[in-house]
């Protein structure tokens, strides 16, 4: 007999840090049993225990981010919601996933640190409303977004948002406020050079001043965050294989990388 308190289908998490931890945390005050992979338990090996999750949500770094989603079993493969940095279409179409749930996430956890909010989480797809239903649970504002024009455009702005602040970060370690006020200069060479490489990730034309007014709301609404993140470099590093890939002059990232990061 089904009743209002039966128990909810559980929800799979890869990759159980520190943005993982928040949303395994909001799931679960939201009464979803929430089951982790780990080194010990591989996603095979859970999906034959777990064949019809209500959620998979992949929350490891960038750089896993491919190898994990190539081997996510079949049987979850319309289960799948994202949340990563630097995140576009191409990085899950190339795997043969069609229409996952994503979140664009703008909220910072870190060890030792309380959940910040900057801006909302936009969030996009068929478990979008059991998204925004675990972010509300552990106060984090969203917005759920209307189709896939918005959401590429959210994408795009996160991406161009993380690669400013943080390459410029490797030239004027200030906060992101600072950066925008005393050093606009520096930070508009650095995300004119972004969007020309995000656009060419993303097949698509975006407005330039568009993206950079959206990014200065990011910028406005937490003035004081840090531009430097530890994943500063490797950012930079796969910004200029991107470009070189792509025939785009990116002088200014050059110019950075040759003299703060290059041994």
């Amino acid at each position: 007999m089904t009743t209002k308190n039966a128990l909810k289908k559980p929800v799979v998490i890869v990759g159980l840090g520190e943005l993982g931890g928040e949303f395994a945390r909001g799931f679960l005050r939201c009464g979803y049993p929430v089951y982790p992979v780990t080194r010990q338990i591989s996603m095979d090996t859970l999906s034959q225990h777990l064949p019809d999750p209500a959620l998979v949500l992949i929350t490891v770094q960038e750089k896993e981010l491919h190898k994990v989603l190539s081997e996510v079993p079949a049987i979850w493969q319309d289960k799948i919601a994202l949340v990563q940095n630097e995140l576009l279409p191409r990085d899950w179409q190339q795997f043969d996933i069609h229409n996952p749930t994503v979140a664009v996430v703008w909220f910072e956890k870190k060890p030792d640190m309380v959940l910040t909010n900057i801006l909302y989480t936009p969030v996009f797809g068929p478990a979008s409303s059991l998204m925004t239903e675990a972010l509300n649970a552990i106060h984090v504002p969203t917005k759920k977004l209307e189709n896939e024009d918005e959401l590429l455009y959210e994408l795009l702005r996160k991406s161009l948002y993380i690669l400013t602040v943080n390459i410029c970060g490797l030239v004027e370690n200030c906060s992101v406020g600072e950066l925008w006020e005393k050093h606009s200069e520096l930070a508009r060479e650095v995300a004119h050079e972004a969007i020309k490489i995000l656009a060419w990730l993303s097949q698509t034309t975006p407005s330039e001043e568009k993206l950079i007014a959206g990014m200065a709301e990011g910028i406005a609404d937490c003035p004081h965050r840090k531009c430097l993140g530890r994943s500063a470099k490797s950012r930079l590093e796969r910004a200029l294989t991107y470009a070189k890939e792509a025939g785009i002059a990116v002088p200014k990232m050059e110019e950075i990388y040759q003299k703060y990061c290059a041994s």
